[in-house]
């Protein structure tokens, strides 16, 4: 089903889609500047359990991408205020691990390899199918962030996404949503620092502008702090004063 579908066809997109658990805690930006087909973007991934931004110019995605970091950014590079292999360059001089997949009415070859010589994962002409969108989507982030591997491992600890399970060792952890998402947001940026809200907006979304606080955060990583050490992992989210937490290997 193309991109253009009709509203009602896009009601029941999600039975057409393979679910996979990993989704709920991936983030992707969509820089797109035609207000319907960022809009059906939007709904289709949200329906698919991803977290979700959007952006409508070169300026917009710019400050969002210096901001904040993404699993996957689905880049026009046709924008109104410029074009979007920029935002290409910059994630490079940023040294950001985004993956990003070109969207575009555009489908020269000298675009295409232009695109992939600055550092993008794919590269997707419109009109595209919904569908193929999602499988792309969810290559380039197993391919990014899993390395090909079923489970991510970071020091004695053992991450599987699709089953939402957690060892060190032989040992399962029983961890919530929230302590899950964190540890996992954790384990693909090892011995970073990595900001309160940065923390905060990747793992509850966009709404987190809105919180007076940051309490909720700090309880969620006490817990998860806790319970990794109660299960003797040789890793430990550590809290730098004034600024936010780093993920170590003991």
């Amino acid at each position: 089903m193309p991109f253009f579908a009709s509203k009602f066809q896009v009601l029941h997109l999600g039975s057409w889609f393979l679910t996979l658990n990993i989704n709920v805690h991936m983030k992707i930006l969509i820089v797109e500047d035609e207000p319907s087909l960022q809009e059906l973007i939007r709904r289709t991934l949200e329906r698919e359990r991803y977290v979700v931004e959007c952006a409508s110019t070169y300026q917009s995605a710019l400050r969002k991408i210096e901001d904040y970091e993404y699993d996957c950014i689905l880049l026009d590079i046709m924008l109104p205020d410029g074009n979007g292999l920029l935002i290409l360059e910059a994630l490079k001089k940023m040294q950001k691990p985004d993956s990003v997949i070109i969207i575009s009415a555009n489908d020269a070859l000298e675009d295409k390899i232009g695109g992939l010589e600055l550092g993008a994962d794919d590269y997707l002409a419109k009109p595209f199918h919904l569908a193929e969108l999602i499988a792309r989507i969810r290559s380039v982030i197993r391919r990014k962030q899993q390395d090909g591997n079923m489970a991510i491992e970071t020091g004695n600890v053992k991450i599987y996404p699709d089953g939402f399970k957690v060892t060190v060792g032989d040992k399962d952890i029983d961890l919530n949503r929230k302590e899950y998402d964190i540890l996992f947001y954790f384990a693909n940026r090892s011995n970073r620092l990595i900001n309160k809200h940065t923390l905060a907006e990747a793992v509850w979304g966009d709404h987190i502008d809105q919180v007076d606080n940051f309490d909720f955060i700090y309880a969620q990583i006490k817990n998860l702090r806790k319970k990794l050490k109660e299960y003797g992992a040789s890793i430990e989210i550590k809290a730098v004063y004034g600024i936010g937490y780093k993920l170590i290997i003991e």
